[in-house]
């Protein structure tokens, strides 16, 4: 079996146990007056674990569209290493990164630096278009989830507020 159907195979584990959890763990400790809505808090896992379990089953059982010709899409792990595994590293340690850096470094601020560095990672070399854009995402982001979502999130690092 190719990496990829064996990558699909953990997901789709990883997607049913969180479907199980969506469905049959998290509804049982709503109070009463939350049991008649239309949407409970776990609507959006019920979705996602049910798209991620039909995606990953279709990698699976290889009913995805193949590529014309021969196997040029194919991931082959015993070329693994002439793949770009330090960049996908890395990205990896930057998200952790900004994970650790949203309370000290507020949002604003460690939102616009891991999109930066990210993009730039990835090779993005426009850094005139780049951080502006980095800094609007972030913007209208932190509004939305401030002012619409009504969830309180830091915008700026913890020495300043």
């Amino acid at each position: 079996m190719a990496l990829d159907r064996w990558i699909a195979l953990v997901i789709l584990a990883v997607s049913l146990s969180y479907g199980y959890t969506a469905f049959f763990m998290m509804d049982a400790g709503l109070p009463p007056f939350m049991r008649f809505n239309p949407i409970w808090p776990s609507t959006f896992p019920k979705v996602i674990s049910v798209l991620a379990a039909i995606t990953s089953l279709a990698i699976v059982l290889g009913i995805e569209k193949k590529p014309s010709g021969d196997d040029t899409g194919e991931i082959d792990y015993r070329r693994l290493k002439e793949y770009k595994i330090g960049q996908a590293i890395f990205l990896l340690v930057l998200m952790a990164t900004y994970a650790l850096m949203l309370r000290p470094a507020g949002f604003l601020l460690s939102t616009v630096v891991f999109l930066v560095a990210g993009a730039a990672l990835l090779g993005e070399r426009r850094f005139v278009i780049l951080i502006p854009v980095a800094a609007l995402a972030a913007g209208v982001v932190w509004y939305l989830v401030q002012q619409t979502l009504g969830i309180y999130l830091s915008p700026l690092p913890t020495f300043l507020s």
